[in-house]
């Protein structure tokens, strides 16, 4: 716990947000760490194939304060595995998005950003999201096929919005949701954004006013390569204590993305 709130400072959370330790003991002994996003149950469950005694997560279990952990709630059910199965669950979500390393600085990494810093900063180096350039312009098209390739892949893929064959060349980052950066984007000088979860109208509204254009990943896709990062850290700092893994297991909710045949968008 001490090792990740170094790495992550839980006062670079946002205030409204929950992180920290929330399922376990301090004091239980560890030996094994799943590293993943999300706190669901099918993360439990790897986590019980792999007999590890803790998950640590991007995504926090609860935002919002609830009165119920009944077993016959899906996040109840999950504390009574946790508890039952003796795995104490910890996450870092906000406070990873903004630090030196976090969840922000490994999405530009993964998309090829170099020279990067906070779009909108804390401090030189923390802050949300961050904004850097590629060692190369390129088109639209095809820098948003790099970032499919970059991305774990998942089944409802990328959408891209803006000019295709247009040249880009600073691209700003937020892992997850990211309309509420959209201006900040703009104002920062951005040729292209990459974020998750963009809606409809906003997304719209944006474009019509021209660039930064809008390649829009999957929540789970965009922050996924923090876990590796996370893993990395730990493993290093307790390298005779832990064994660290990292799941590769899919969290978004999306199964299937289906587009008419023959289209080539």
């Amino acid at each position: 716990m001490k090792r990740l709130e170094e790495a992550y400072p839980p006062d670079l959370a946002e205030e409204w947000d929950r992180v920290g330790l929330i399922v376990g003991r301090p004091s239980s002994p560890i030996d094994k760490v799943l590293v993943a996003v999300d706190p669901v149950d099918t993360i439990l469950t790897e986590a019980i194939e792999r007999r590890a005694q803790l998950i640590v997560t991007h995504h926090p279990l609860y935002l919002r304060g609830t009165s119920f952990v009944a077993a016959t709630d899906p996040k109840g059910s999950l504390v009574h595995r946790l508890i039952e199965n003796g795995i104490a669950l910890f996450n870092a979500h906000t406070n990873a998005d903004s630090a030196a390393g976090g969840v922000a600085d490994c999405l530009a990494q993964a998309v090829g950003l170099e020279d990067t810093r906070p779009l909108i900063p804390h401090t030189e180096n923390t802050g949300s999201g961050r904004i850097g350039r590629l060692a190369v312009p390129m088109p639209l098209r095809d820098f948003a096929n790099k970032v499919a390739q970059s991305l774990p892949s998942c089944p409802a893929g990328i959408l891209v919005g803006g000019e295709l064959d247009a040249s880009v060349s600073t691209v700003a980052v937020s892992g997850g949701s990211g309309d509420s950066f959209l201006t900040d984007a703009r104002r920062a000088g951005a040729d292209v954004y990459i974020c998750a979860d963009l809606r409809h109208h906003p997304a719209s509204e944006h474009l019509a006013g021209g660039r930064p254009y809008l390649i829009c990943a999957t929540h789970w896709a965009s922050e996924w390569p923090w876990v590796p990062r996370c893993a990395r850290m730990l493993q290093e700092s307790f390298p005779k204590q832990l064994e660290v893994e990292i799941s590769r297991i899919c969290t978004d909710p999306w199964e299937m993305r289906i587009s008419p045949e023959n289209e080539n968008r």
